[in-house]
Parts: C-alpha cells; sequence; structure tokens
C-alpha cells in the first residue's frame, strides 16, 4: 500500500540559548519519512488507508525516537508536508485520528492532544513540527517548534510525515506557565 522512499533522523542537543547564555540539556529529536502518496492527482472519498500508514509510520519512527532521545519524552508532536499532486487530507489523513496512539504507546503515555501541522511544499520546502507537552496542554514553557526539511522532498506525489519528541522545556522560557485568568 505504501512505499517509502527515505527517512532521516534529527537530533538537536541545545545547552545555550540564541544569545550564547548557557541552559540545562534540551533534547530534541525528529523522525522524517519521504511516503509515496497513492493518491495524488486522484480526487479519492475514503483516505483511511493512509490512517493505517499514520498508525504504522507513527508506531515505528516513534520506537525509534524513544531510543534516540535516551530520556522520557515530555513532549511531542506531528506534521505532514504534502507535493503540490496531492490533497491537503491527503496530509491530514497520516496524521488524524490514529497516528497518535502508537506515539502515545511507545512514550508511555500522554493526555494532550498532539500538536501538529499539515501544509503543501516544494521540493526542498520545510515543515514547521510543533512540540507541546505530553499531558499539560496549557503548559506554555513546553511550547516549541522543530523547522524540518529534506532538500530532494517531497516530490510532488510525495508526503513528508513528521514525528517529534523532546525531554524539556524551550531554552529559557519567560513567557507565563498558563493562561492568565483575566
Amino acid at each position: 500500500m505504501f512505499n517509502i522512499r527515505k527517512t532521516v533522523f534529527t537530533k538537536e542537543i541545545i545547552t545555550a540559548d540564541e544569545m550564547g547564555q548557557a541552559c540545562d540539556r534540551i533534547t530534541r529529536v525528529a523522525a522524517v519519512a519521504v511516503v509515496r502518496n497513492p493518491f495524488a492527482g486522484v480526487h479519492q472519498d475514503d483516505l483511511s488507508p493512509l490512517f493505517d500508514v499514520g498508525v504504522q509510520l507513527g508506531g515505528s519512527l516513534t520506537q525509534e525516537l524513544v531510543h534516540m532521545l535516551g530520556a522520557p519524552a515530555i513532549c511531542y508532536g506531528k506534521a505532514a508536508l504534502v507535493g503540490s499532486s496531492g490533497a491537503m487530507e491527503h496530509g491530514a489523513a497520516l496524521l488524524h485520528p490514529a497516528l497518535g496512539k502508537p506515539v502515545r504507546t511507545a512514550i508511555g503515555g500522554g493526555k494532550s492532544l498532539m500538536p501538529s501541522n499539515h501544509k503543501f511544499g516544494a521540493l526542498g520546502g520545510s515543515i514547521d513540527l510543533p512540540l507541546g507537552h505530553k499531558d499539560e496542554a496549557w503548559s506554555f514553557d513546553h511550547i516549541d517548534t522543530m523547522t524540518l526539511w529534506v532538500p530532494d522532498a517531497p516530490r510532488a506525489q510525495e508526503i513528508i510525515l513528521c514525528v517529534g519528541l523532546s525531554d524539556g522545556t524551550r531554552v529559557h522560557p519567560r513567557v507565563g506557565t498558563g493562561p492568565n485568568p483575566t
């Protein structure tokens, strides 16, 4: 049903902010799978085969990410970049409604909705993968983003599927810990 052309893994270890101010070590990891879109150029009402792809990739990619992270996952997120012959719903079908469950299983839980992003992109385009606390959706300190890209993807008939994890907050968060009850 689906064909993975390549998988790319990214690991960031952050030890200072943009100004050079030291911080506690923060590790962020992401997996990017370049997948052939079976519905590129075709209108298809039943996108459930893409749900299955999301489940399979969500589980296998996250298992690798847990190993790479080397610490308990505190934050998670997902994203999809759809090539020009696809439809926005193709990315949504990979991400929703089934990808989150195997991710939560691999990290040992997660009460919050997984932050997500999906958009169209050209060859070499970037995607912002949002991260948020796995249990506390309103933890402002944990709202973060990883920008990812694959130089030779997505081709017109491909989708880039991304899953990310982090073991901490943003560097030196200073915007408050949650909504202001005013």
